[in-house]
């Protein structure tokens, strides 16, 4: 497809994949109501060798530096330790332990975004008013809703590897058309209901030279605007990656900011996974050439949250 991106093609894009109302008046769960019970079982067959692959970045990275919305690094502070025990510093009837405490945002680390965390024209996804997400929480849309339904087929779209580089360059476009070769050449197909899980390389290309001063917020390699449109057409059920934003950055248009998470969340209803480690996860699958997997990431029961940290799960 080749799309201007503007103002008016988000307007048009959200008249054209809005799936407000499809699965009920009061649906708060999106796209996850693509996942059915047959597709969770079926995707339990895909293990196969037992192995486990952890998603999730360490919660002592630096990802933040400051350049979007005042996010901090997750502060990990430990309230009882043992050189206290040791010591003989402790006052809890006896008992020798350690405790510990973390403070961090939602988007701080590998999470989820929910389907209140952007909006269209002051509405969230599936009409509901914005003004229900005050600083009690969210009346509706809450990370919450989807506590048992982050299970399912989950499919890695390498496109790095399938490009033939260690990682993307700052500002390609991930185009349908690339979507599509890159699953054709991995002999894997997209199906309503896939958590699909698409690799940059950036994340690794930080973790490599230590330098993450543009990756929370600053130029990246991601998907071009016109991929809410291929997430409409093949149904999936969560969108994932390796990337701060899974968007395309520098954006393709000046006339808003995040064009395509305007259109993703709030008018298709799509949750999204952003900062998944897939090193070993892509190396496993180009090894054995299997490019699926059973997915499992539930967020915490954060009653009204705009997210969940989380560390999914790809079974093989």
């Amino acid at each position: 497809m080749d799309i201007k991106v503007s103002k008016q093609a988000i307007d048009d894009a959200t008249d054209a994949l809005s799936n407000w109302g499809r699965w009920g008046d009061d649906d708060q769960i999106g796209t996850l109501n693509t996942i059915e019970a047959a597709d969770v079982v079926s995707a339990a067959g895909l293990v196969k060798k037992g192995r486990s692959f952890g998603l999730g970045i360490p919660l002592d990275t630096k990802i933040q530096t400051g350049l979007f919305g005042g996010r901090w690094n997750p502060i990990h502070i430990f309230l009882a330790t043992g050189t206290d025990a040791y010591s003989g510093n402790q006052d809890a009837g006896g008992i020798e332990y350690a405790d510990d405490a973390i403070n961090m945002p939602i988007q701080g680390s590998t999470h989820w975004d929910s389907l209140n965390h952007v909006y269209y024209n002051k509405k969230m996804y599936n009409g509901y008013d914005c003004r229900l997400v005050d600083s009690k929480g969210a009346a509706k849309n809450g990370i919450e809703n989807t506590r048992e339904k982050m299970v399912g087929r989950g499919v890695l779209l390498d496109i790095a590897r399938h490009k033939g580089v260690d990682y993307l360059e700052d500002g390609y476009g991930i185009s349908n058309d690339d979507l599509d070769a890159c699953a054709a050449a991995q002999g894997v197909e997209i199906r309503k209901g896939d958590f699909v899980i698409f690799r940059t390389g950036q994340q690794e290309k930080c973790l490599k030279s230590g330098d993450w001063a543009g990756y929370a917020g600053g130029d990246a390699p991601g998907l071009k605007f016109e991929t809410c449109y291929w997430l409409k057409e093949k149904d999936v059920a969560a969108i994932c990656a390796d990337t701060w934003g899974c968007e395309v950055r520098p954006n393709e248009t000046t006339e808003a900011n995040q064009p395509w998470h305007w259109v993703v969340i709030p008018a298709i209803g799509i949750t999204m996974g952003e900062m998944f480690y897939l090193k070993e996860l892509a190396a496993d699958c180009a090894d054995d050439g299997i490019y699926e997997f059973f997915f499992c990431a539930p967020p915490l029961n954060l009653p009204g949250g705009t997210g969940s940290p989380i560390n999914p799960q790809a079974i093989k």
